[in-house]
């Protein structure tokens, strides 16, 4: 159709006069706008009947729904001027942000896009998807990169990089590459690595910000309008069908779905999945997050996730009135797990990698804790934001959250101050790890004994399985092999001086593991590990240490790392019959699909009988300059192994002092 016939068409049916105060009319303006003018007659006529046409405002589209053509530039122009939704993405801004919206990586990205260079999973390059693309294209053995090529995060970037610059070939790109993605794409055995529920999800809260930031692009035709809506729709009832209780994607399917509700109230089924979607929030806030506010799959990298996805389609909801469809208990539980990363973080802001978790970078979390500041009218979240310029120190330096099994003793708030994290948690699915027991060190803004992290989820032969495996963390194995979940918590006592945890995990049918750490003077850590049980076979305590270079001390059983500036750390366990330190195989990931080896030992017991029980007394003492620990300890008295009491004996720098716990 060309600009005169469409012009005269719009004319006819009242629609010209309503330009005049919408950026419409900045699209009116270019003939590239009808350059691209060929709707599909039948695309049309189905999406009107999942439209309720008696809508206020539809009228004009339910008068032309017999001209398929006339009826699509007619709701094309309804969403161009309607303004009853609203969104985090306020099309307002697009002219305020020019500029100064976009980074110098969207401006690569998007270029790389208009190429069809497009980012998967984005840990790989970037790929050359095909002239013609292929959105089932995997240039890895990783399925990650092909789930993440349909998430299409590089659309992102043509957006930002639209406004940033306004030049209208991003948008064009984007109009394009999204009608090319639904008509390849249909929902269908064919195209599973394309409609997964958790894609699905994802696409569902992504394109609603696309659409705010491409709506009144010249680009934006009737066609790419009707094709848009027609997938929103296939998207929202699909996740209708998916439901995967009791996980992170339980809560995308539902982000997914719930965001394309409440932006198109004009889908006849909107009420519908709106209401599901709260109504599966409600319920997965109960069944996913423990009492002391921890996400069940016990992952701090999805745990931070959860909070955004239980937060974002509250927020827009809030901003349409919406909100009282959620209960008055709903944020105070977000409050509460918005309090976890404030206790388990390590003190530069990076996450103790349990699970499927990376360190991140220092401080990456504080515009969140901003943001939760303010939401919450929070001191101490603001204190963590601006590392301590403003706001008030958490009143703790230890940290109990004894549902979820994670811990924390630390000497201060400052990001060079000495912090513990321990893990002894139930199993959390997919993203745990059978680790219970195994503690992060970290002083002076190293990460002395980092967890080994996951690595990749798929596609390297010695690559997850690997990393899972309990005796590449630090705690304690029989025989090698992997322990179950079955923790309890024994001792939580915490001081001026002296703070106490005291754990166990029946990690074996037939032995238990009880491990007792001590953080003294808030300078250093004394560890009772005890194995008790029948069981028959080697008993390994296990340690991994930064990489780098370590220096072995089999005579006194000790261990250090030697990194020539900062911070290091000092290992030893006590002298005893049969024991033995040995070199182990240690590799550590800080990034998906990135690894690295590093020093890693144990110290190993035979155990010969089905009567003796094991009992290792280690001192783990973080330490800097030219200063060599001099510190040991021991149990006086030898009591029974698993016994109530226990007294030690701490020896430092020729200096005796007593610690210990009751049960």
């Amino acid at each position: 159709m060309d600009r005169r016939k469409f012009v005269k068409g719009m004319a006819l049916i009242g629609l010209t006069g309503a330009y005049k105060l919408s950026p419409f009319k900045k699209a009116m303006d270019s003939d590239s706008f009808f350059s691209n003018f060929n709707v599909d007659e039948e695309q049309v006529k189905l999406l009107l009947t999942r439209l309720d046409l008696n809508k206020p405002g539809l009228g004009k589209v339910k008068s032309l729904k017999n001209n398929p053509e006339q009826a699509a530039a007619a709701l094309l122009t309804y969403y161009r001027l309607r303004h009853s939704v609203k969104h985090p993405v306020d099309r307002q801004d697009k002219d305020k942000v020019q500029g100064h919206y976009a980074s110098p990586k969207d401006l690569r990205t998007a270029n790389n896009a208009l190429k069809h260079i497009f980012v998967g999973q984005p840990d790989y390059p970037p790929h050359f998807c095909g002239k013609d693309i292929d959105w089932s294209t995997n240039p890895t053995s990783d399925n990650e990169w092909v789930w993440q090529l349909n998430r299409m995060s590089f659309w992102s970037a043509l957006a930002k990089v639209y406004w940033h610059t306004g030049d209208e070939k991003y948008a064009r790109a984007w109009c394009n590459q999204l009608v090319d993605w639904v008509k390849k794409n249909p929902r269908d055995e064919q195209h599973q690595y394309a409609w997964r529920s958790i894609e699905a999800g994802i696409r569902g809260y992504r394109w609603m910000g696309l659409y705010q930031h491409f709506l009144d692009a010249p680009s934006f035709t009737p066609e790419v309008l009707v094709y848009f809506l027609n997938s929103c729709y296939d998207h929202a009832s699909y996740l209708m069908t998916k439901y995967s209780k009791g996980s992170n994607w339980a809560l995308m399917e539902a982000e997914g779905m719930g965001f394309i509700a409440i932006m198109f109230p004009e889908f006849k089924d909107s009420i519908k999945w709106r209401t599901e979607a709260i109504n599966r929030f409600k319920q997965e806030i109960d069944r996913q997050v423990y009492s002391d506010g921890f996400q069940r799959e016990l992952s701090l990298h999805y745990h931070m996730g959860c909070i955004r996805w239980f937060l974002r389609t509250f927020e827009l909801a809030r901003m349409n009135g919406l909100q009282s469809a959620y209960p008055d208990s709903y944020m105070p539980k977000i409050e509460k797990m918005c309090e976890v990363p404030m206790k388990m973080l390590l003190p530069d802001g990076t996450t103790a990698q349990f699970g499927d978790a990376w360190v991140g970078e220092p401080g990456e979390y504080n515009d969140r804790f901003r943001k939760w500041a303010k939401m919450f009218s929070r001191s101490d979240f603001l204190y963590l934001a601006t590392s301590g310029k403003e706001g008030t120190k958490p009143d703790a330096t230890a940290y109990a959250l004894k549902k979820s099994g994670y811990y924390s003793m630390r000497s201060g708030w400052n990001r060079d101050d000495i912090c513990l994290v321990l893990k002894c948690g139930l199993d959390g699915g997919f993203h745990c790890q059978p680790d219970n027991g195994s503690f992060v060190l970290y002083a002076g803004g190293r990460h002395l004994t980092p967890d080994s992290g996951s690595y990749i989820y798929s596609g390297d032969p010695e690559g997850r399985a690997w990393f899972r495996q309990t005796k590449v963390h630090q705690t304690l194995t029989l025989n090698g092999e992997n322990s179950a979940y079955k923790p309890k918590n024994l001792l939580w006592k915490t001081g001026r001086n002296l703070d106490v945890l005291v754990v166990e995990n029946q990690s074996y049918d037939n032995l238990k593991h009880r491990r007792a750490v001590l953080f003294v003077d808030k300078k250093f850590y004394v560890i009772v590990d005890e194995a008790m049980g029948e069981a028959l076979g080697d008993v390994d305590l296990h340690f991994q240490l930064a990489p780098g270079k370590a220096i072995f001390d089999r005579e006194n059983l000790s261990v250090k790392t030697y990194f020539a500036d900062g911070w290091n750390t000092f290992i030893q366990t006590n002298d005893q019959k049969g024991i033995q330190l040995q070199k182990e195989k240690g590799q550590v990931s800080f990034e998906y699909t990135k690894k690295q080896l590093r020093p890693a030992f144990r110290y190993r017991i035979s155990k010969e009988n089905a009567n003796q029980a094991i009992r290792f007394v280690t001192v783990v003492i973080p330490f800097t300059g030219s200063y060599e620990p001099d510190v040991s300890a021991r149990i006086p008295g030898n009591p029974e192994v698993g016994a109530s009491h226990i007294n030690l004996e701490i020896l430092k720098d020729g200096k005796t002092s007593q610690v210990g716990y009751e049960l």
